[in-house]
């Protein structure tokens, strides 16, 4: 099994231009990691989401951060998260 500090150390999710390789790579760290992640591991993986989807391995992310206790975030995202839209979240 790959711990969530593990694969946060090793950059975000990779973006649409990147290579076959790379994307199943990090897909597979990602499987590999054990469920349910701690709340610290949760906290480390949220870091981990790059500027697009990434041909589903952001929706891999984010099912695996589910996993652990929520909320994860402890405090509203800045003004420049809402994408212009005004609404803001404090947890995933």
């Amino acid at each position: 099994m790959i711990d969530a500090q593990s694969v946060k150390t090793s950059a975000s999710v990779p973006d649409w231009e990147s290579s076959e390789e790379e994307i199943d790579r990090r897909d597979g760290q990602l499987r590999a990691i054990a469920r349910p992640v701690t709340r610290e591991e949760a906290k480390a993986l949220v870091s981990c989401f790059g500027p697009d989807d990434c041909y589903g391995v952001a929706w891999t992310l984010l099912h695996l951060i589910e996993t652990g206790p929520n909320p994860v975030l402890a405090t509203a995202p800045g003004p420049e998260a809402t994408n212009g839209t005004g609404g803001s979240s404090t947890a995933l």
